[in-house]
Formats: structure tokens, C-alpha cells, sequence
């Protein structure tokens, strides 16, 4: 008997590997482009391996999607025991991947692989693929399916705060003054990721200001379902910043993750940054 739904996503997910085995995940690596080499994400390089790295590298690492044949491969697999596919991917408007999974899916089979453009990326992303693929595990309909991953999307709230706007600036991705930041390389940002388009919240000169703003911003949106507190290579930091906010957060607590983002999220944001996705509760 076929499996009903099978879900799709990319490595930006920053699902902890453990998650996607027990779920039934099935994750795209994206590629990072480092000094001549390029690497898969998570298969070639390590998330510890890339920040360890990073502070020696002569130039810039960069990022590319994958092929729509990396998709097309894992579709055609997929489809021989699954009825439909609902493939999951960060933001179009950051990234190339949406389209190659786009393409991929007209070549194998439109009509059975529905596609989502998160608007989202790391936890933000990966709190949507978990809804769809607990629906999945269920036995839900892919429209069931569906509807799990755009409600979590829904009320999805995703913040950041950076060092230095540095790795931002020259990564190219995020026009700096369409988001509201400028190129002073000496403030802290604080930033939203919505609907694809990252905004600034505030400009901030101190990281302990910055940190106080983001838990303000944490306590602002509660009650919460789920939390994460993502960080680039910055765990200490994030088990301190996670114990704050959880004290001051009503019942019932929300599920909680730490994650260190993935080196394709790194390379754009640099190291010791620090941020939140977080599920709002319905009622809140």
C-alpha cells in the first residue's frame, strides 16, 4: 500500500538530523561554494567544520541551490511508494532552490507534487515541515497536509540579531536599504524574516541591548506553541538567551529546540548571531 504523502524540503531547514530520520524527511543538500570546492551541505561539511573554517577563509563563501536533477532523482524515487509529494523550500525570494524543485516537478510529475514556497528559512522553514510531516505520519490527505504547513506558516514569527552587518553586506542576498539597515558595519541589527522579505525591527549599538530587545520581542508574541532559538556558532549564548526567555513565558511552556544554523545561513549571517522562530499560539 502506498504511502498517501511523502515530505520534501531543503538542508536551509535546519532540522536536527534525529527530527528528519524519526519524521520521515527527506532533505535536498544545498550548495556552498568554498575557495574552488563546492560541498553539500551537511554531507561534505559539517556545520562545526564550516564556523571552525570560516574566520581563514582568503574569500567569501557563496551559495547555490541544488539542480533540479538532485530533485528530479529524489521525486521519481519518492513516487514509486507515495501517492503525492509536498516539497517544502526556503524562500524563493532568497534563493534559487523554490525554482529548481519548481522545474523538477514539471518534469517528473506536476500533478503529483505540490510545492511550497515557505517565505521562511532555518527554523522558520523548519517548523512547517515538521506540521506537514506529522500530518503525513497520520495518514492525512495532502490537502490535510497542506493545510498543517500553511497554518504553522501562518503564524510563524521569525527574528534576528547580528554582530555587524558585514557577512550581510557582502552576501548580496538582502538589499540592505529596501530592509532598513544601513551599511554602518558597527551596529546590531535586529531584523524579521516575513513572507520572504527581511525588514529591519531596530538599530541597535550594543549586542546587550540587542539581546534584551530580542527576549522583549520573544515575551511580545507569547503564548507560544514552538520555539527555537537559532545560533551560528554561538551555543553558549543561545542556552543563556533560551533559559531567559522560558522563565518569563506563560503556560503551558512551549516545545523548545536550539539549533545551530546550517552553513548555507552562515555564510550569509556570519558567526555569533542569534535569533528566534517561533509557532504563536492560536489563541494568542
Amino acid at each position: 500500500m502506498k504511502k498517501i504523502t511523502a515530505i520534501v524540503t531543503d538542508s536551509t531547514c535546519d532540522l536536527p538530523e534525529s527530527m528528519v530520520q524519526e519524521s520521515d524527511i527527506h532533505v535536498v543538500p544545498v550548495l556552498i561554494n568554498i575557495e574552488n570546492q563546492t560541498l553539500r551541505d551537511g554531507v561534505d561539511i559539517t556545520r562545526e567544520q564550516f564556523y571552525e573554517r570560516l574566520p581563514r577563509m582568503r574569500t567569501p563563501p557563496t551559495t547555490s541551490a541544488p539542480s533540479p536533477g538532485a530533485f528530479v532523482e529524489l521525486y521519481a524515487r519518492l513516487l514509486e511508494s507515495a501517492s503525492h509529494i509536498v516539497s517544502i523550500h526556503t524562500s524563493s525570494r532568497l534563493s534559487g532552490i523554490y525554482n529548481a524543485a519548481s522545474v523538477a516537478a514539471q518534469q517528473v510529475a506536476a500533478d503529483r507534487i505540490r510545492l511550497v514556497d515557505s517565505g521562511q528559512t532555518s527554523m522558520g522553514l523548519g517548523w512547517a515541515v515538521l506540521s506537514a510531516a506529522e500530518a503525513a505520519l497520520k495518514g492525512g490527505t495532502i490537502e490535510s497536509v497542506l493545510h498543517s504547513t500553511w497554518d504553522t506558516l501562518r503564524r510563524m514569527r521569525l527574528y534576528a540579531i547580528l554582530p555587524s552587518l558585514e557577512y550581510l553586506a557582502r552576501s548580496g542576498r538582502v538589499n540592505l536599504v529596501r530592509a532598513g539597515l544601513s551599511t554602518l558595519l558597527n551596529i546590531k541589527p535586529m531584523i524579521e524574516l516575513r513572507e520572504g522579505i527581511v525588514s529591519s525591527l531596530g538599530r541597535i549599538r550594543t549586542w546587550t541591548g540587542a539581546v534584551n530587545a530580542l527576549a522583549e520581542r520573544v515575551q511580545r508574541i507569547a503564548p507560544i506553541e514552538r520555539l527555537s532559538v537559532m545560533h551560528s556558532d554561538y551555543a553558549e549564548a543561545a542556552h543563556e538567551f533560551l533559559n531567559r526567555v522560558m522563565e518569563s513565558l506563560p503556560l503551558p511552556k512551549p516545545r523548545t529546540l536550539i539549533t545551530n544554523v546550517t552553513t548555507v545561513i552562515g555564510a550569509h549571517v556570519g558567526p555569533h548571531g542569534l535569533g528566534i522562530a517561533a509557532v504563536v499560539s492560536k489563541e494568542g
